[in-house]
């Protein structure tokens, strides 16, 4: 056995149901907080959103620690937030403005809501001309600017790119379709693939630049379809919405199916390949043991986003592209992956102790975006079957 691993304790060790009730005991505490806003709920069916989504949440917690499987269980409260997310944010939007569509009153006004993905095009506008490119407020609301900077600016010093699997309120979206069918129809993607999102990356911050507008937001953001859009008001939106839409089909639904990965996330998003530089300074990151691993390629075969292949492999690491999922992780039947602390060593039985150091911080953010759009779904859907209107 390589000494750099003697000693780990396999991940198939896990813990009782007390310890593992113990170990979850901050998590109920941190979420049943944060849920209720430091009061419980009085309404009927908010109260009943309220105990559905904290038991949802801790069940999946609970799961996380006892079986020792990180993906599996993540994957489930991820999908099911992005989903939440839509449900609850274009009930809100027909509810206020009465459509989706963004007025052109709207943008004047500064209503857009402000998405994490604004983020690269505001950077060089901002030191250039000190204003702020995106057409929303600053602060006030949840999707203000400064909301966004800031939940942005801490998961990315918690997480790195752990960002895009355990907080993009848009990234569920793409990993429920890869997970629609068993197999994939599409096994082979060339590896070029892989440069498109730095490619995506330096033209949507160099067109906003020179444009002083969110180029992505305007012309190339999938999500559009299912968040706010442009109004249909001219022929320029019209092209507009067929972009969005071809694109939301093709990269979130048809090749995440297809290919059993994270399409969108991995080969074309501008913010999945800002994060990736983010995985650099990032004190988490995942590790591999060349000496424990037996070459069944099931790493590289389910990675979502193209972070493992041979050449990773014999270096003992992933690509800096990698989500931090754990998808591999849980793959591995040999236990030659594991979640790691840069500058600590992996000798000693540390593996699970490392993985619960990172998963603790990662989860209190994914229960911290998911909680409020789980519940207010809920709410919504309460109120669809009782009254036939979710308003």
């Amino acid at each position: 056995m390589n000494k750099d691993t003697a000693g780990i304790v396999p991940a198939t060790q896990q813990p009782g149901i007390l310890k593992t009730l113990l170990l979850c005991l901050p998590m109920m505490i941190i979420t049943v907080i944060m849920l209720s806003n430091g009061m419980l709920p009085t309404e009927p069916a908010r109260l009943t959103a309220f105990i559905l989504t904290f038991v949802f949440i801790n069940v999946i917690f609970f799961l996380m620690i006892r079986t020792g499987e990180t993906d599996r269980w993540r994957s489930i409260l991820f999908v099911t937030y992005a989903v939440c997310f839509v449900v609850s944010f274009i009930a809100n939007l027909i509810e206020v403005r009465g459509s989706m569509a963004l007025s052109p009153a709207d943008i004047i006004e500064g209503l857009a809501p402000c998405c994490h993905i604004v983020i690269p095009m505001t950077l060089i506008p901002a030191a250039l001309t000190k204003t702020i490119i995106f057409p929303g407020t600053i602060i006030g609301t949840k999707y203000a600017i400064v909301s966004m900077f800031v939940l942005w600016t801490g998961a990315t010093i918690a997480l790195g790119r752990g960002f895009c699997s355990w907080v993009c309120f848009f990234g569920g979206l793409d990993e429920g379709f890869s997970r629609l069918f068993k197999k994939a129809r599409i096994k082979d993607v060339n590896p070029k693939w892989n440069y498109l999102p730095y490619t995506v990356l330096l033209l949507i911050v160099l067109a906003s630049a020179v444009t002083l507008a969110p180029f992505y937001c305007q012309w190339l953001c999938p999500f559009k379809t299912v968040t706010e859009y442009p109004e249909i008001t001219s022929v320029k939106t019209v092209i507009q919405a067929i972009i969005f839409i071809s694109l939301f089909i093709a990269l979130v639904m048809v090749l995440p199916a297809l290919t059993k990965r994270r399409i969108q996330c991995s080969l074309f998003c501008p913010m999945g390949a800002f994060q990736s530089l983010t995985n650099k300074i990032n004190v988490f990151n995942v590790r591999v043991d060349p000496e424990k691993c037996i070459k069944c390629k099931k790493c590289i075969q389910t990675c979502p986003t193209f972070s493992i292949n041979e050449e990773t492999i014999a270096k003992g690491k992933t690509a800096i592209t990698c989500m931090k999922c754990g998808k591999c992780i849980d793959a591995c039947k040999q236990n030659a992956i594991f979640y790691h602390i840069s500058g600590t060593p992996l000798t000693g039985g540390r593996v699970e102790i490392y993985r619960r150091l990172f998963i603790y911080p990662a989860f209190i953010f994914l229960a911290t975006m998911s909680g409020g759009f789980v519940q207010d779904a809920i709410v919504k859907t309460i109120k669809l079957i009782i009254t036939g209107s979710m308003f």
